[in-house]
């Protein structure tokens, strides 16, 4: 990839307990597509930051849960103190983005499809979701 600095490489995470979905887009497609899926163990960060690296990631988008009517839950507090984790072995802005059952979202869509799939396809493509909230946001905010 050239060195154009106008060109922004998106990862988005969705993090699990188990699996962590990851999501990519480019800032001019703005279409964020399931990347993979990383397991949450010793090895996760190093396998983040080999992806970051060949993708040449600029940001990363971490979806923070709360529950149906807003509030802080279980997974919210797990996922934020993952963060705080992630700021200090990763060397990228991170942003955080509300998610709002995206995991739900993402398995109806699969079942829709009416093709078999995995519980990580449900997670990379939670974070597609994640990493979709994220860039229309910033659309809107930006004009």
């Amino acid at each position: 990839m050239t060195s154009n600095s106008a060109i922004k490489t998106y990862l988005a995470l969705d993090i699990g307990t188990q699996r962590i979905g990851v999501a990519i887009a480019q800032s001019t497609s703005r279409l964020p597509k399931p990347l993979t899926v990383i397991h949450n163990d010793d090895a996760f960060i190093d396998q983040l930051n080999h992806l970051i690296q060949i993708y040449n990631a600029s940001e990363l988008i971490i979806g923070i849960p709360h529950g149906l009517e807003g509030q802080s839950t279980e997974q919210t507090r797990y996922t934020k103190e993952f963060v705080s984790t992630l700021k200090k072995n990763i060397n990228l802005p991170i942003y955080n983005q509300d998610e709002a059952v995206t995991s739900v979202q993402a398995e109806k869509e699969l079942i829709a499809r009416g093709k078999p799939y995995s519980k990580g396809d449900i997670d990379s493509l939670a974070a597609t979701y994640i990493l979709d909230d994220f860039l229309q946001q910033s659309r809107i905010e930006s004009t």
